[in-house]
């Protein structure tokens, strides 16, 4: 038996943000698969069953409340509900512990599942995640990787997102004592290889944002000072100042035969790099950071994307590594300077031309120009797929309509957007 499927609501065009999330919204729950526990997704229709944040069950839960809240309509959450089920009843069989691909992201979902919708059982399996996340981490990290998707700055902002700030604390901890001087700075080895990333998603900037997220919360100055001196060593390396910022994806180049020099995303470039500056902004008030912050979004803006100028360009329309990303830092954007919207609303545009519709919903399938062929199956998930454009497209839809643009439920390393009239120094 198929899962259930809410019905579309009634749009006044087809080609609205909202009419797009509502459709994407449709194919992304005819892939469910009922199981004895709840709702599985697999990262690719018709592949294996995926409980991830990144390309998983975990964060299609959380597009689905997102869905419920915008939409009020309960059916998206009884969905989210059995898929939450199935994931708390995977949690003691998990052995990965990470944000994006292991118990963190787990405990995020089954957290804002009790939070939004009064289920508690998902509080328990949300404890037990994280009780299996601390008894397996060995004093310094728990895998090779140490940075943001697998290693300890995932782990601690998660912990953090789910209440448990000892456990976020203990994560940073070691990255006090393993931070090297640098000409700018510091940095971090975060993998085994002489590589070193700059970036959100594997480098610098993605332990700076924990170093200072969690320092903020734990009332730490040692944690948020190494914080900025992981900063100082990331803007030290931009090639393109004064007017705009863009930094290498890492040195020695890691992997360049595969990994692009420069990228604009929110994983590898600036769309992500801003978002840490927001974070730093907000806790220190100095205004060099919205001034980098700036930046960022002006070589964002003058790079050329959506556009493909050059393959392998810009060849992704998710939140990870493509268009929704830059579509949530417009939106901040908005939010937090009262920006006009007509880049967001470029950007959209794009996502509607690349939809692929049918009686089936919409889905989007991204591009890897050195395969064949070239266009890629369609995901589901909140990295590459459905689920983390809908979350954009439904927050577009708010903010362009003149509502409160917030999430339904935060991501862990994305800081909600602030109205200045809002704002406090921390």
């Amino acid at each position: 038996m198929e899962p259930p499927r809410p019905g579309r609501p009634s749009m006044p065009r087809t080609d609205t943000a909202e009419a797009l999330a509502a459709a994407a919204l449709d194919w992304m729950i005819g892939t469910a698969r009922r199981t004895g526990a709840g709702l599985r997704w697999p990262s690719v229709a018709g592949g294996a069953d995926d409980d991830t944040l990144y390309s998983g069950g975990a964060g299609i839960v959380l597009a689905l409340l997102e869905a419920q809240r915008h939409f009020r309509d309960d059916r998206y959450g009884d969905v989210a509900l059995r898929g939450a089920r199935a994931l708390a009843a995977a949690v003691d069989g998990e052995d990965g512990c990470s944000l994006y691909f292991g118990l963190t992201g787990t405990a995020v979902a089954l957290s804002a599942v009790h939070r939004l919708l009064g289920d508690e059982r998902a509080a328990r399996a949300a404890d037990r995640a994280l009780s299996h996340v601390r008894s397996r981490f060995d004093g310094r990290r728990w895998g090779e990787m140490v940075e943001l998707l697998f290693g300890n700055a995932g782990v601690a902002l998660g912990a953090l997102h789910a209440g448990d700030l000892d456990l976020a604390v203990l994560a940073v901890a070691p990255y006090l004592d393993t931070a090297d001087p640098t000409p700018g700075g510091v940095n971090w080895a975060v993998r085994p290889g002489p590589a070193r990333s700059h970036h959100v998603a594997h480098g610098t900037l993605g332990i700076v944002h924990a170093l200072a997220a969690v320092g903020a919360a734990a009332g730490r100055a040692d944690l948020i000072e190494l914080a900025l001196a992981g900063a100082a060593d990331v803007v030290s390396r931009d090639e393109a100042g004064p007017a705009g910022f863009l930094v290498p994806h890492s040195d020695p180049p890691h992997r360049p035969d595969l990994i692009e020099r420069y990228s604009y995303g929110w994983c590898n470039g600036p769309a992500g790099d801003a978002q840490v500056f927001r974070l730093l902004g907000a806790l220190t008030g100095d205004a060099t950071w919205t001034g980098l912050a700036d930046r960022c979004w002006h070589t964002v803006t003058h790079c050329g994307l959506p556009r493909r100028v050059r393959p392998g360009f810009w060849d992704n329309n998710g939140r990870c590594c493509g268009t929704a990303g830059v579509l949530a830092l417009a939106c901040d954007r908005h939010a937090e300077q009262a920006q006009p919207l007509d880049f967001a609303t470029g950007l959209v545009d794009d996502l509607a031309a690349r939809a692929t519709a049918d009686a089936d919903g919409v889905r989007w399938s991204n591009h890897e120009h050195r395969v064949r062929p070239s266009t890629l199956a369609p995901r589901v998930g909140w990295a590459m797929g459905s689920a983390g454009i809908v979350r954009e497209l439904l927050r577009f839809t708010r903010a362009a309509g003149g509502v409160d643009s917030a999430y339904a439920v935060p991501w862990p390393d994305h800081v909600p957007a602030v109205p200045p009239a809002h704002r406090s120094r921390v």
